[in-house]
């Protein structure tokens, strides 16, 4: 594995953690449980554990690179997940971010 797909992959793993957080953050919150529940703890938790995959992406690809693949694939799950888990909809205009996030995420790769 290259040394730009190291960086990616921790970016993949780093917005993993995030989207497995927020999740569990907002299940907490439409079920109304209090900050200090075990889902508030657990997403609380997997935040902090992601920092340390962001601190490996950075040393393989730049931040900019970093920055754009993470937002990007949390993007997508979070707009993924809220529609399909949660029953938010998406409206044109959360169809046209998301397209721009993929669209970014090819701009500022670089394979060099």
């Amino acid at each position: 594995m290259t040394h730009f797909a190291f960086g990616y992959a921790f970016a993949f793993f780093t917005a993993l953690l995030v989207i497995l957080g927020d999740f569990a953050i907002k299940t907490a919150a439409d079920a109304g449980h209090a900050i200090t529940s075990a889902y508030v703890a657990i997403g609380v938790m997997l935040y902090a554990v992601s920092a340390l995959f962001w601190f490996y992406a950075m040393q393989h690809v730049t931040l900019a690179q970093a920055g754009v693949a993470y937002s990007m694939l949390t993007l997508v799950a979070l707009a993924l997940i809220g529609a399909v888990w949660f029953g938010e909809s998406l409206q044109a205009r959360e169809y046209a971010g998301l397209g721009c996030a993929l669209l970014s995420m090819l701009l500022m790769s670089r394979l060099a």
